[in-house]
């Protein structure tokens, strides 16, 4: 890239990446100590009772990082690509 050429930083595509991670070490967590993590991050969805997630791993912390509505959006996108 040229000095003459301007950088574009995207940041919703790295908000979403983060959400993804987020999401993903979440599963991990709740997998790893045994509960049902659809059912779990269901309920957290729903409720906003974060201790639906377990603070293993710090799961519990990562994910209020993340607005409700963020996590159904990013599930729901990704749902849909797999249609």
């Amino acid at each position: 890239m040229g000095l003459n050429e301007t950088m574009k930083i995207n940041l919703e595509h790295d908000r979403e990446q983060e959400v993804r991670t987020i999401i993903k070490e979440v599963y991990l967590a709740l997998t790893i100590k045994g509960y049902d993590p659809i059912s779990q991050i269901v309920g957290y969805i729903m409720s906003g009772d974060p201790t639906y997630i377990t603070s293993y791993d710090s799961a519990r912390s990562k994910i209020v990082r993340v607005e409700r509505d963020e996590l159904l959006e990013e599930l729901l996108k990704n749902y849909i690509k797999t249609l």
